[in-house]
């Protein structure tokens, strides 16, 4: 009785996934509203805004790092998939504009561990932080919504959650996170740039109009097909640089207008 239902249950779901693989998605168009674009050299700033451990620093700053890296140097330190293919998709949104690429680097970092504002946080507070440059401490917020797919959603089908690349669900959480805004502020910098047509209240960008999309054949609840490490059983889908492995989310592919995953 249980090897049927098994049986049973494991046809549903390859089913689901190939009717997913013949369902013709609606093309994505993010249109350019003409407005100025980030470009020259872009310092990503941090302030470690509560108790940050080093090795959970290391895995933010070193996914930067997997961003601004050389092409050659990219190529040598990030095997493919990589962090550093992932990011040329936001590249191709400036091929339609006379502005040039950034080259983000990493620039100077504090450490808040006392909380100098508080642990409520208004949103008067997040501004006063982020005019030191960078984002508050997010590790612990909302997990099941900034979390996901490492994480049981708050809403939505409860799949079992995946093992974290880095080995911490919060942090690698926040890599999630930080990869999306980091495309948002290079394609839509200030509201004015690409997004899809008819969000401009509540714009979709390159990263958040792929929303839950982190490999081909994701659905609700589903992440898509993803690499594993065979030594760790983590889910990842991009190397980055120091040997780190990531998860980043689909972006908006302009030369297609459909979500592009690695691989």
């Amino acid at each position: 009785m249980l090897l049927a239902f098994a049986l049973m249950f494991q046809a549903c779901v390859a089913g689901r996934r190939r009717l997913t693989a013949l369902v013709q998605e609606p093309a994505i168009t993010m249109k350019y509203h003409k407005g100025a674009l980030l470009s020259g050299p872009i310092a990503v700033n941090f302030i470690w805004y509560g108790d940050f451990t080093a090795p959970q620093r290391a895995v933010i700053t070193d996914f930067v790092s997997s961003l601004s890296a050389a092409p050659r140097a990219a190529a040598q330190s990030q095997p493919e998939p990589s962090v550093s293919t992932w990011f040329k998709t936001a590249r191709k949104y400036y091929d339609t504009s006379k502005a040039r690429f950034p080259a983000l680097r990493l620039g100077s970092h504090a450490v808040d561990r006392n909380c100098s504002l508080g642990r409520r946080l208004t949103e008067r507070d997040l501004l006063r932080l982020a005019a030191r440059g960078a984002p508050s401490r997010a590790i612990n917020l909302c997990p099941g919504q900034c979390a996901w797919p490492f994480h049981q959603p708050v809403y939505g089908p409860q799949a079992p959650p995946l093992t974290p690349p880095n080995g911490d669900v919060g942090v690698d959480g926040m890599v999630i996170s930080l990869a999306s805004m980091i495309v948002g502020t290079v394609t839509n910098p200030f509201g004015n740039g690409f997004y899809q047509e008819g969000s401009a209240d509540a714009p979709l960008e390159a990263a958040t109009a792929c929303a839950g999309v982190y490999g081909k054949g994701a659905y609700p609840g589903y992440a898509g097909a993803l690499l594993v490490d065979p030594a760790s059983g983590a889910s990842f889908n991009a190397n980055g640089a120091r040997g780190r492995k990531y998860l980043v989310p689909a972006l908006v592919d302009p030369d297609t207008s459909s979500c592009a995953t690695l691989g």
